[in-house]
């Protein structure tokens, strides 16, 4: 199965048979949102994660840890990133491409325990560890970013096909 496959899958939220053996599925919440933004969303958090690492400035993950948070919840009109994603998209004319929000709420919730857990190795003095996690999500952000993939439907599918063994 190829990569065109999986994102094909997505977009029409069908189930597929991932490459560990569990069927591909997001959670789906029926409230649609635009793609074009959460794209933004993520290209900002990948350069604020980028800039965290180069500069070892955490009150930046303080930023989204507050703003993962807000967009996770039922707050996403007060996330500044959103608020300025909401202008690029205007300003670059990208327009309005309709996608269902479950999954990107749940990346948010998924973004949210990254920052966390980067913020408790960083106050740990864990600092390669806290680096390696940032990298780990700069590399999430940039598939979304850039390629409109997201890994946090493949990570939620995985965790259904966990339970599901389990039972």
């Amino acid at each position: 199965m190829g990569s065109a496959d999986i994102i094909k899958s997505k977009r029409s939220l069908l189930p597929l048979q991932g490459a560990g053996g569990y069927g591909l599925s997001c959670p789906v919440d029926h409230v649609t949102i635009n793609e074009h933004k959460a794209r933004v969303n993520a290209f900002f958090v990948l350069a604020l994660a980028t800039t965290y690492l180069f500069s070892g400035f955490w009150p930046i993950l303080v930023f989204l840890a507050i703003d993962f948070l807000l967009r996770a919840g039922q707050w996403g009109k007060y996330s500044l990133i959103g608020l300025l994603s909401d202008v690029v998209v205007k300003q670059l004319n990208m327009g309005h491409k309709p996608t269902d929000g479950g999954p990107k709420r749940f990346s948010a919730g998924m973004g949210f325990v990254f920052i966390f857990s980067i913020l408790a190795l960083v106050v740990f003095n864990e600092e390669l560890a806290a680096q390696i996690l940032t990298l780990v999500l700069c590399t999430f952000a940039s598939f979304e970013a850039f390629a409109g993939f997201c890994i946090g439907c493949h990570i939620y599918s995985f965790g259904l096909f966990l339970t599901r063994k389990k039972s």
